[in-house]
């Protein structure tokens, strides 16, 4: 890819996930957001196009794409809906630590069925006392024998009690980031067990619930690299996770804004299209313009990650601050449009507007990515 255009390839790529997105998503999100649905067979259909460990290595079943092509997907299959799209994004993030951190056992035991989405994983970071403050997290870990023994409590955990594979940050050592290490948690290994669904907002077709761990043995051999670095993993994790998300933001604000244009063509007032009426036309071009503004941030931390360039965190904090914050944005304007209509479930943009609302807050808050980017610049500053 050069600065301004895509290869035909990511062309290819984009199309085949809006044409997934299309005929496979978008005809039963309102459904599965009011039924509470979690389609599986739907996301194992993804996977057999490759969605599944989309820049996990092929050697064990990946895809092996960039974090570019990455958020192209995402993009076009959050335009069907935001909710799977976003599961399958932390799926994604899942598969490539291990494929990232983990031994080759590992790697080979563990990803092929991820791959194929045949076994689906979650993120356990975020605690009842420790979500933007994830260096403070409590679960422990505590060495007997050749097994870790897990106590302690996740909060807010996407795909909790249907996941396979759990990729848990615990406690191993002392206070502090240093102190934690990465662990795989199979399901059904005893001492596992969850809290109830949790009644959302949105993201109604994935369930949230608490993973809990009462005295859970779990081998060593589960640890994903040496004991004290999971901390760098999960944030290693989480810049791709950033772009992903942010990348579903757009995806859903630009679905809006399509049925937008649609809207005001076909909707009369005062004897006129409501798309004739230049104030609506102004609303419409800055929706499009911000869009593309936050797109353009996300395909250059997308880059910058794939480089790994020594600003790619930064710009990833940058980029997904702007994007959920724009999507949002985009699609609270979207419903505005359609007026009283919008607010009506018929007419699925009351979903977006709720679907989207939870990703300024997940992957980390946008103040947190706010002081991300300024401790960039004071360390610029300072000549650190």
């Amino acid at each position: 890819m050069n600065a301004f255009a895509l290869t035909e390839d990511q062309i290819a790529i984009r199309d085949m996930a809006q044409e997934f997105a299309a005929e496979t998503l978008a005809p039963h999100a309102m459904r599965w957001d009011e039924e509470k649905h979690f389609p599986v067979e739907e996301m194992r259909a993804a996977a057999a196009l490759g969605m599944g460990g989309i820049y996990i290595q092929d050697d064990v079943g990946g895809s092996g794409l960039t974090r570019l092509d990455a958020a192209l997907i995402f993009e076009a299959l959050s335009t069907g809906c935001p909710t799977v799209a976003a599961y399958i994004s932390i799926h994604n993030m899942c598969a490539w630590m291990i494929d990232r951190y983990g031994s080759d056992e590992q790697r080979r035991r563990l990803l092929p069925k991820l791959c194929t989405m045949e076994h689906l994983a979650s993120y356990c970071l975020t605690e009842p006392g420790a979500g933007s403050d994830a260096a403070a997290l409590k679960t422990k870990a505590a060495l007997d024998g050749d097994h870790y023994v897990l106590d302690g409590q996740k909060q807010f955990i996407s795909g909790a009690g249907v996941s396979d594979i759990y990729v848990v940050m615990a406690r191993t050592g002392e206070a502090g980031p240093g102190g934690i290490s990465t662990i795989v948690v199979e399901k059904d290994t005893p001492g596992l067990s969850f809290g109830a669904n949790e009644k959302k907002m949105g993201w109604n077709a994935q369930p949230t619930r608490a993973v809990i761990f009462e005295n859970c043995r779990v081998p060593v051999a589960n640890r994903l690299g040496p004991e004290g670095i999971g901390f760098k993993i999960a944030m290693a994790g989480l810049d791709g996770g950033r772009l992903n998300i942010g990348a579903c933001s757009i995806g859903g604000a630009q679905g809006a804004l399509d049925r937008s244009l649609a809207y005001a063509k076909e909707r009369k007032a005062f004897g006129s299209a409501i798309a004739d009426f230049q104030a609506l036309q102004f609303k419409l071009a800055d929706m499009a313009t911000e869009l593309e503004a936050a797109r353009s941030l996300l395909w250059r931390a997308a880059a910058a990650l794939d480089a790994k360039t020594p600003d790619a965190t930064k710009l990833c904090a940058m980029a997904k601050r702007i994007a959920t914050d724009t999507g949002f944005e985009v699609a609270n304007d979207a419903l505005q449009i359609h007026g009283g209509y919008g607010y009506l479930a018929d007419y699925g943009i009351e979903k977006i507007v709720r679907d989207l609302r939870v990703h300024q807050i997940l992957e980390g808050t946008n103040e947190v990515m706010r002081m991300i980017v300024a401790r960039g610049l004071v360390g610029r500053a300072k000549g650190n």
